[in-house]
């Protein structure tokens, strides 16, 4: 191998070199600092929606390391679904390639089974259904357990009177059909379509005085009161169910499968004889969890790695444990108290989902990403960055009066970027906010 020397007279031109490259560097990234700032001022911190109310912004290049731009990047906020990209992290990293669908020992004469919380069981979207096999080939008596539920069927936080829409289905350690009756209101009156076992009341009522159908289920049991105009009116729709725990999804197996027993019952037998029954590729639960915001979907998530690394299910246990272990050097600790983003107890700020987001292609790699999170025209972007499907994967977020975008964005020019805008408390409706945000966002794309 040859040694070049070089000449002791061309050492001040290299050094010199290197300070001219160097704020050269710092030069550009001050341009384009100051570039974005001119754009978030015009765009979105003057817009009339969004300048009455709170606004989050971080922008980030991974290849250099470097933020582009923040502005209230470190302060908190109600960051609605983007709580989801959480727990992702929490669901990529805990529960492998496939979801557990139940533990069970299977002795001489009885089956005990142990819950995972899989909200897949009998869903509809999913058609094979391993579980629901394994109890048409086994006729002993079976006995699940509940001992290993240790949290409440709704989040901290979440709106009570919320419980009758399908977006705030209630969680348990066993889910069945996700927790909601399909209905469909036709010819005057409502029928339940699925799961159609349970014992339902409904009451049927016409009262002119209405311009469209009301259907309200009792808050504490499975009986509806249906109001409606003396109209025609056809439509579907899901309503949840009450769970009594697992008491509901235990009395629709028991019709089917009598021998299956419609109570919990404690029982102690060492984990180790259990054996597992796998259900679902892992990542066709994430996809529609991010890609239509199910908010059921995420909770049970979070409530899955709970049981599979505590050994029970307790989100709020889980979400200590995850910010004290994997995530304990997040910038500014969030305050983080569900799986969905339902609770505006949630607060974040730009940078936590910078670090997330980050956090995750590093470890998951970025094309398993952009399966998971939607792109544009997909999914909750269905009617954002149409002409730019494929260049931006992100998670939104929407709650009254506060909305968030968090994910990756490729430039014209191939850079890699990860950005999160949130805004909260405008008194408009989102959209103008959203369309302000997807311009922003458009403008940088183009520019770099």
């Amino acid at each position: 191998m040859m040694n070049v020397k070089v000449h002791s007279r061309c050492k001040p031109f290299l050094h010199f070199t290197f300070i001219i490259l160097h704020f050269t560097f710092i030069i550009s990234s001050c341009s384009v600092s100051k570039h974005i700032s001119k754009q978030a001022n015009t765009i979105l911190l003057e817009d009339t929606a969004i300048s009455k109310g709170h606004i989050g912004i971080s922008i980030y290049e991974p290849a250099t390391g470097k933020y582009w731009y923040n502005y209230n990047a470190d302060k908190y906020f109600v960051p609605c679904s983007n709580t989801k990209l959480f727990t992702l992290y929490a669901g990529m990293k805990y529960l492998g390639d496939s979801l557990l669908g139940m533990r069970y020992y299977q002795s001489t004469d009885t089956v005990y089974v142990l819950p995972t919380g899989d909200p897949t069981f009998m869903h509809p979207d999913f058609t094979n259904q391993p579980v629901a096999v394994f109890f048409k080939e086994v006729h002993s008596p079976t006995i699940f357990s509940n001992e290993n539920w240790k949290a409440e069927k709704y989040g901290k936080g979440w709106a009570w009177d919320d419980y009758n829409d399908d977006y705030m289905a209630e969680r348990n350690a066993f889910p069945v059909y996700g927790n909601v009756f399909k209905t469909e209101f036709n010819k005057h009156k409502l029928e339940i379509l699925q799961p159609q076992l349970l014992t339902v009341s409904v009451v049927n009522k016409v009262d002119n005085s209405l311009e469209r159908v009301i259907i309200k289920r009792k808050q504490s049991e499975n009986g509806f009161e249906v109001s409606f105009p003396d109209k025609d009116f056809s439509f579907q729709k899901d309503i949840p169910f009450v769970t009594n725990g697992i008491t509901t999804t235990l009395e629709i197996l028991h019709s089917t499968f009598p021998f299956i027993q419609p109570q919990a019952t404690a029982f102690k037998i060492q984990n180790s004889s259990f054996k597992i029954i796998k259900t679902q590729p892992t990542d066709s639960l994430f996809k529609p969890m991010m890609h239509n915001s199910d908010n059921f979907f995420a909770e049970q998530t979070l409530l899955m790695v709970s049981n599979e690394r505590l050994g029970y299910m307790s989100d709020e246990d889980m979400i200590d444990t995850l910010l004290k272990t994997d995530l304990k050097d997040v910038p500014q600790k969030p305050k983080w108290v569900d799986g969905s983003g339902l609770s505006r107890y949630n607060l974040f700020t730009p940078k936590s989902f910078i670090y997330i987001l980050e956090k995750m292609k590093n470890e998951f790699g970025l094309e398993r990403l952009k399966n998971i999170l939607p792109t544009g025209a997909e999914g909750t972007l269905k009617n954002y960055f149409k002409n730019d499907a494929g260049y931006i994967f992100a998670k939104t977020g929407s709650l009254s009066n506060n909305c968030a975008l968090s994910g990756f964005l490729i430039t014209k020019n191939g850079n890699l970027l990860v950005f999160s805008v949130l805004v909260n408390n405008y008194q408009t409706g989102a959209a103008p906010v959203r369309s302000a945000v997807e311009h922003f966002l458009l403008e940088i794309r183009k520019k770099y």
